[in-house]
């Protein structure tokens, strides 16, 4: 990646979680970046293009962080502990990257293709353990596809507490509570 465009996704970042996608404008984005705008455009297209570039660019850094955590064989409940804990852990370690993912996850301006690319491509290991898990009998037989949209769901309300509430990110008891209901979530009846 070009020290440009590098600069472009890290001024991007920080301007659309402290002004909004809509109240951020590329030429702010390129002044703030050191760039041309012509230099920004020459990377993105557009002003969503690069949002999900940014995207996309954040949840690749966020599962090659969970993914050296993944471990072949072991206990699959104490596996999904230890990513669920990890995830908590980069969110704290990065929360503008964090506060990114809280604004735009869910939000209708990221396309539907981008949603599921970043889902099933870059966390494509999530569904596979899930499957994992179902096969054991451990997970519930729902859709794979709900369930990463649940297990989604609940890694932001997790996280969003956290952000909420920094001194209690390193609190046993409430690092712990927020697995057993993730878990919770996950187990058949």
């Amino acid at each position: 990646m070009t020290d440009k465009r590098q600069a472009i996704l890290d001024t991007a970042l920080v301007l659309f979680v402290s002004q909004g996608f809509h109240g951020t404008s590329t030429a702010s984005i390129a002044k703030q970046a050191g760039v041309a705008t012509g230099t920004l455009f020459h990377h993105f297209p557009t002003k969503e293009a690069l949002m999900e570039s940014l995207f996309l660019t954040i949840k690749q850094e966020f599962a090659d962080s969970l993914l050296s955590m993944v471990t072949e064989g072991g206990d699959l409940k104490q596996n999904a502990e230890q990513l669920w804990q990890s995830a908590i852990d980069w969110s704290i370690a990065h929360p503008d990257k964090q506060l990114f993912f809280q604004q735009y996850s869910m939000s209708p301006m990221l396309s539907l293709s981008v949603r599921e690319q970043a889902m099933n491509g870059i966390l494509g290991f999530i569904s596979q353990l899930i499957e994992k898990g179902q096969t054991s009998g451990l997970i519930a037989q729902y859709p794979i596809e709900l369930m990463l949209e649940n297990c989604h769901g609940q890694y932001l309300a997790a996280t969003r507490f956290f952000i909420d509430n920094p001194q209690l990110g390193k609190d046993k008891n409430y690092r712990e509570a927020s697995f057993a209901l993730f878990w919770k979530a996950m187990k058949p009846d």
